[in-house]
């Protein structure tokens, strides 16, 4: 199993909304998730910042693949572009990863 990480930022003024968003997420954007082998999905705040961790069951490239083919991550991806700032990587359309560089199994 692979694992992923990024960050990213809320927009000043916007933890609420970011978290509100969170707890009504669609079913269909789920259900992308899941598609791509995706599990273990946690993330994390301190103050405007975000951190994300999840798992690949089936690889970071397919989960990349199956999300960036999405039609639902691209609504997704419109609804909360006026609450984050996010850099996207141009070749898999997903947030850059973050290096591993210690790991405790």
């Amino acid at each position: 199993m692979e694992r992923m990480a990024w960050k990213g930022k809320i927009k000043a003024g916007c933890k609420a909304e970011y978290v509100r968003r969170h707890n009504e997420i669609w079913p269909e954007m789920v259900q992308v998730l899941k598609d791509a082998g995706i599990s273990n999905y946690t993330i994390f705040n301190t103050g405007d910042e975000l951190f994300g961790y999840y798992e690949c069951e089936k690889g970071i490239a397919y989960a990349e693949k199956t999300q960036a083919q999405s039609p639902v991550v691209d609504r997704w991806n419109e609804y909360m572009k006026d609450i984050l700032e996010l850099e996207m990587d141009k070749e898999t359309g997903a947030q850059p990863k973050l290096a591993p560089v210690f790991r405790l199994d």
